[in-house]
């Protein structure tokens, strides 16, 4: 029998290795070598963690948490990297892994005639090996190689045609909002090194209350709780890869990369790492209100105007990637409301749903020839049925369609933000309530607009429309399915059960999730509760309201953008978030560069130091040329010159 030892090591590896076959040997094993040795890989990686999900969740496994090797010891520090796996890594596992697994699948079809298959595979690949060595760690030094990892390759994959300039603006984009991120979790990282003297997740849990005791000056004069600031400084890198504003601003560029990309790193894994580390630190979150209430109010602010802007999107796949950013608060205000099972139950149900609804973008991109404007598509349902019904599907379940997996996760976290009792409670329920109709209204504006009403697309385009190719379509039905039904399913185990409790921690003060345990009694009563006046209402109203105005009487909306000219604007400019950086940071930046460029290179280095040199020299040659005259005379007279001052000194001294 084999053992949980090498199961462990064997699911991030597998998916490493194929990375590592696809990307140095691509030439020689070809297109078709290259997606069957990371799909192959990536299945080992699914079918292995359903394994361990079965031993943790039915077979009641004891947590694993062993260290596989220790890379450095330091002033009595140990770096190391270990696996700990308990209902909640089982549970990450399994997410990122299928949800790859479909995406690797479905890259067949979608980069079928790319230059860069094979590198596109080894990408992807080399992304699920990296998220799963994060979601799998029992150590912050695991935890940060993890988290520097995935953005490593989500710029590779951003980037991915490098030859398009907007492509290399996204990448480069991405890359420096998440250091900025990065920067705060990486000090954060240190705070707690400093104050527990350990970077074991359990060593540092069990030392958190001596932090709870201790402040420390940031500002002079000022005193902070160190439990706090290392809170803060934690959910300011959950900010930038979890794309929480203010740091959310890579997020929609991102979406310039292919679209399995976008399925894969920016819906359903990636940036939701965040939203784990959060979940994972909960017995240091805990320890502090006011970083709870700190999280709880950007994780509304994100959720409802973030869901604004997706309002006045044309580009089908930027719609979906607000509609990310929006989902993304959701959870982020669970994590403020104390309902972290909630946070990751709505993170599980949203990567398929939210991975469908890319996926299913694709198809219809690749179906309009790469045409990504939906106001130049409309009445595709005849064309393409399967994609028609799977994006109804995972329509539904991002709006919270009682009975759809999204309905389930999203009413737990309704419920626990109306019943938390932090600070600015009151202000996010208000937030994400509201969030249900502008969820609702954007996801079937950009539904009707693409599968219903008049047919917008060119001649040609409609002459040559169809369905995709099975390759497809398949992962998109297979993503439908738990989309639909897995909050059946799971509800009462992820939330109700002691599935989490090895993994979170909840104080009694902290009252939310008992909220929403009174309010539940099964399935089925849970959705027979969501029928009742409140948030279901709110979203059959922005469906009405969607369908009203967009196919009844499209005229309203031309008629509403300019008579609000001025939201239109605001919201077209996405709160001018994108022109604030360019103009504060990125010309700051680039002004403070061009003077210590100045002072610094040119004045400094090369004015003095390299160019000067030279200078010296060549003046210190040109008088010295001078000494050299040639004449047997003179260098006799200076022979016997320094002879009589060197007999002189002898003689004196």
């Amino acid at each position: 029998m084999v053992s949980m030892d090498l199961i462990y090591l064997a699911i991030p590896l597998a998916s490493l290795m194929g990375a590592i076959i696809a990307g140095f040997f691509g030439r020689q094993i070809g297109r078709s070598g290259a997606h069957c040795v990371t799909i192959i890989g990536v299945a080992v990686s699914f079918v292995l963690s359903l394994i361990v999900l079965k031993d943790v969740a039915i077979d009641g496994a004891a947590i694993y948490n062993k260290s596989v090797y220790t890379w450095m010891i330091s002033d009595g520090i140990r770096f190391e990297i270990g696996f700990l796996v308990d209902g909640l890594t089982a549970l990450m596992m399994v997410v990122v892994t299928s949800v790859s697994l479909m995406v690797h699948i479905y890259t067949i079809g979608y980069m079928h005639d790319d230059p860069g298959y094979q590198r596109f595979f080894s990408y992807i690949s080399l992304f699920t090996f990296s998220m799963l060595m994060l979601v799998m760690s029992n150590n912050f030094l695991q935890l940060f190689f993890g988290w520097e990892a995935v953005g490593l390759v989500s710029y590779l994959l951003i980037g991915f045609w490098f030859k398009k300039e907007t492509a290399i603006y996204a990448n480069m984009k991405a890359f420096l909002v998440n250091r900025v991120g990065d920067f705060g979790f990486l000090l954060g990282i240190a705070v707690i090194l400093m104050f527990t003297g350990s970077l074991d997740y359990y060593e540092v849990f069990d030392r958190a209350d001596a932090m709870v005791t201790t402040t420390m000056e940031v500002i002079p004069g000022m005193d902070w709780s160190v439990i706090t600031m290392a809170c803060i400084l934690l959910f300011i890198g959950a900010m930038g890869k979890s794309a929480q504003v203010p740091l959310h601003v890579w997020l929609p560029d991102s979406m310039e990369g292919p679209t399995p990309i976008s399925a894969l790193i920016h819906a359903a894994t990636m940036v939701t790492a965040g939203i784990f580390m959060v979940a994972r630190m909960s017995p240091l979150f805990e320890l502090s209100t006011t970083a709870l209430s700190f999280v709880l109010v950007i994780g509304a602010t994100t959720a409802f105007f973030m869901g604004l802007i997706g309002i006045v999107q044309n580009d089908i796949k930027r719609v979906v990637a607000y509609s990310t950013l929006s989902q993304l608060g959701y959870m982020t205000v669970a994590l403020g409301a104390s309902a972290y099972s909630a946070a990751i139950f709505h993170l599980m149900t949203h990567a398929f749903f939210k991975a469908l609804l890319f996926l299913a973008a694709g198809s219809v991109i690749i179906a309009m020839h790469h045409e990504q404007d939906i106001r130049k598509m409309g009445g595709l349902k005849k064309y393409m049925p399967i994609t028609y019904w799977v994006s109804l599907v995972g329509s539904l379940a991002l709006i919270g369609f009682p009975g759809t997996s999204g309905y389930f996760s999203k009413d737990a976290i309704l419920i626990a933000t109306k019943n938390a009792d932090v600070w600015g409670a009151g202000y996010a329920y208000l937030a994400v309530l509201l969030g249900v109709f502008v969820t609702a209204f954007y996801s079937f504006r950009m539904f009707f607009l693409v599968f219903h009403g008049e047919e917008r697309m060119s001649k040609h385009t409609r002459e040559h429309l169809h369905e995709t190719p099975p390759v497809v379509t398949v992962p998109l039905i297979l993503l439908a399915i738990p989309s639909a039904i897995i909050g059946w399913l799971t509800i009462d185990i992820v939330l109700f059960s002691d599935f989490f409790d090895q993994s979170i921690v909840i104080f009694e003060e902290h009252g939310a999730m008992a909220a929403v345990a009174e309010a539940f009694n099964g399935p089925a009563s849970f959705v027979l509760h969501g029928l009742a006046p409140g948030p279901t209402w709110l979203a059959a109203a922005g469906v009405i309201s969607a369908w009203y105005i967009y196919l009844k009487k499209p005229q309203i909306a031309s008629s509403l953008k300019q008579k609000f000219s001025w939201l239109y604007k605001l919201l077209d400019n996405k709160y001018y978030f994108d022109r604030f950086n360019e103009i504060v940071f990125a010309t700051t930046a680039r002004g403070i560069g061009q003077v210590l460029w100045r002072l610094g290179d040119a004045l400094m280095i090369d004015g003095l130091i390299v160019n000067g040199s030279a200078r010296l020299v060549g003046w210190f040659s040109g008088v010295a040329r001078y000494a050299q005259t040639g004449y047997l005379n003179h260098y006799a007279f200076a022979m016997i010159s320094g002879l009589i001052l060197l007999l002189g000194w002898v003689v004196l001294g």
